[in-house]
C-alpha cells in the first residue's frame, strides 16, 4: 500500500507529492513542487507568487499524519485531524520552481516537523 493513500485529502488539497523517506510510525520526509499553476497563488502575491506559511504548516500536518497512520503497531484512525500547533514558526519560503522538502520526525505521542526549502539551481 502507497503510505500517501492514507492521506484523506483529495488531490487538490493535497501538499505532498512524494515521500523521501519514511521510518513508519517515527519519521519521515516528503516533498511538494510549487508548480505555479496553484489556484490561490494568483492571489498571493500578484506578480510574486508566494506559497502560504499556513499552506506549509498543511503540508507538515500531511507528512505527520502519513508517518503516523503507517505505523505497524498501531491501527490507522479513520478520522485522524490536526488538534492543535505550539510554537510555529516559518523560517523560509516556497515560490513556485522551488521544491520543498518536510522532514518530520514523532516520538511518543508528540511531533516536530519542519520545512527546509531546496533552491532552484537558478536561484
Amino acid at each position: 500500500m502507497n503510505a500517501l493513500s492514507f492521506l484523506p485529502h483529495g488531490p487538490e488539497f493535497r501538499f505532498l507529492d512524494r515521500l523521501l523517506r519514511l521510518d513508519p510510525g517515527r519519521s519521515g520526509e516528503g516533498e511538494y513542487q510549487v508548480r505555479g499553476d496553484e489556484p490561490f497563488l494568483k492571489g498571493h502575491f500578484p506578480g510574486q507568487p508566494l506559497f502560504p506559511g499556513v499552506l506549509l504548516v498543511e503540508a507538515a500536518a500531511q507528512l505527520a499524519g502519513v508517518v503516523a497512520q503507517s505505523d505497524p503497531n498501531i491501527q490507522p484512525l479513520p478520522d485522524l485531524k490536526l488538534t492543535a500547533l505550539r510554537s510555529v514558526k516559518i523560517l523560509g519560503s516556497a515560490r513556485p520552481g522551488g521544491g520543498r522538502t518536510a522532514p518530520g520526525r514523532g516520538s511518543g505521542a508528540g511531533w516536530r516537523s519542519g520545512f527546509q526549502g531546496r533552491r532552484p539551481p537558478w536561484g
